[in-house]
């Protein structure tokens, strides 16, 4: 479903990719894993098309997207969650939620949607009229996945979901990760907690210094001795 070639980029001089190819399988979940700085957000930044690569490129469904604006990407079917939520304060949750169907054409099949997300996370039917600066981080969390999620997405870009959150919370999140993936929708999982991230991907890729160093089979991931010291604790 997407595929990255040999792709490059940088903030000003400072170069945060180099050369980085990755493949997300249709109906998977892949982990993309690493530490601070190595090149995971801006990954997933370029996907988006938030971020011009200055080198190499994305293909989403065979259709190559990097020059695209970020708009058009979204209306191709990919959704990006942002790191830190960026929910809009000020604005209901429900407000929230109809602002991430806003590229959509089909008006008449929002409600549905509405329905759907309600489904998935029931505090957030509760909240729905409440300014989303009052949700708990945990909830506003939710209320991020659920707007993108408004966008009807074939593929949900995931940047740090279980930041600075409960492990009760995390945990229900996750849940519903693997819920919307059982569901129909691909998912590309930044996480810095690898240990929950290669329990739910199928497939992971480790990123360090803006370069892939290591991928493979999650479950063989897990097995490996160099992402146990440096990324498992163990």
């Amino acid at each position: 479903m997407l595929r990255l070639e040999g792709v490059s980029a940088a903030y000003g001089r400072i170069q945060a990719l180099r050369g980085v190819s990755l493949e997300v399988p249709a109906g998977s979940i892949v982990a993309l894993l690493g530490a601070n700085g190595a090149g995971k957000t801006t990954t997933l930044r370029v996907i988006s098309g938030l971020l011009r690569p200055t080198g190499g490129a994305v293909y989403f469904e065979g259709r190559r997207i990097d020059r695209l604006p970020a708009e058009a990407i979204v209306r191709l079917g990919v959704s990006h969650v942002p790191e830190g939520r960026q929910v809009f304060a000020e604005l209901t949750v429900g407000e929230n939620l109809i602002l991430g169907a806003y590229a959509r054409r089909d008006r008449q099949k929002i409600p549905a949607d509405l329905d759907r997300v309600f489904g998935l996370f029931p505090v957030l039917r509760e909240r729905r009229k409440q300014p989303a600066g009052t949700l708990s981080g945990g909830e506003q969390q939710m209320l991020a996945i659920g707007r993108a999620l408004m966008a009807r997405p074939r593929l949900l870009l995931l940047d740090e979901p279980s930041l600075g959150l409960a492990p009760m919370v995390v945990r229900e999140i996750f849940r519903t990760i693997r819920r919307i993936n059982s569901e129909g929708t691909t998912v590309l999982l930044v996480e810095q907690d690898a240990n929950l991230a290669l329990q739910v991907a199928r497939f992971a890729y480790v990123l360090q210094t803006g370069q892939v160093v290591l991928s493979g089979p999650a479950a063989e991931l897990r097995q490996n001795e160099a992402v146990r010291r440096s990324y498992l604790g163990y």
